[in-house]
């Protein structure tokens, strides 16, 4: 069976409220005073620190928050971080992990949630502020099902014990 996309989702977009404010604010402080300075100098001077502040408080946690995501397909749950340098860390459904959920006041009224998904083998794998937490925690226990049922079935027929007749147990009523 291949392996198919479940979700693919980023973090809370709530956490870009405060740079689209910035950005809002520095666009109309900008637009003020460009022609209120007294030299054309001073002009380039607003139009500078007006990008830099974009630049700083609105870009750059954008991308951030852009390159943050995390994949669930039917095999594993895929955490991808980093703008320069990208980090992912990998967790299949097979091997069976606990899922714990953390939801702040803030959180609980956005419907977000931090998901923790700890296999007891490896550091817990910590998917920040996750959208409408508590249907990606239930589409996350149903893959782990799903998953170590395959894994079961997968298991049996590489041994060759995949039965094509019911067995009969000690003790049972044979069928007449």
């Amino acid at each position: 069976m291949p392996e198919l996309l479940v979700a693919r989702f980023h973090g809370h977009a709530r956490r870009l409220f405060w740079c689209a404010l910035v950005l809002i604010a520095v666009a109309g402080a900008a637009a003020y005073f460009y022609n209120n300075v007294p030299a054309p100098f001073e002009n380039w001077m607003v139009l500078a620190a007006a990008a830099l502040v974009i630049l700083v408080a609105v870009v750059w946690p954008f991308l951030v928050w852009l390159t943050r995501g995390y994949t669930i397909t039917t095999r594993r749950v895929i955490a991808r971080s980093g703008l320069f340098r990208r980090q992912s860390a990998e967790l299949p459904h097979a091997r069976g992990y606990a899922i714990a959920v953390r939801r702040g006041p803030i959180q609980r009224m956005w419907g977000a949630g931090t998901i923790i998904l700890n296999s007891g083998l490896d550091v817990p794998l910590r998917l920040v502020n996750v959208p409408s937490v508590a249907l990606v925690q239930e589409t996350l226990a149903d893959q782990i099902e799903v998953g170590q049922i395959l894994a079961h079935r997968d298991e049996q027929a590489a041994s060759g014990a995949m039965a094509t007749e019911p067995t009969e147990f000690p003790g049972s009523q044979p069928n007449a």
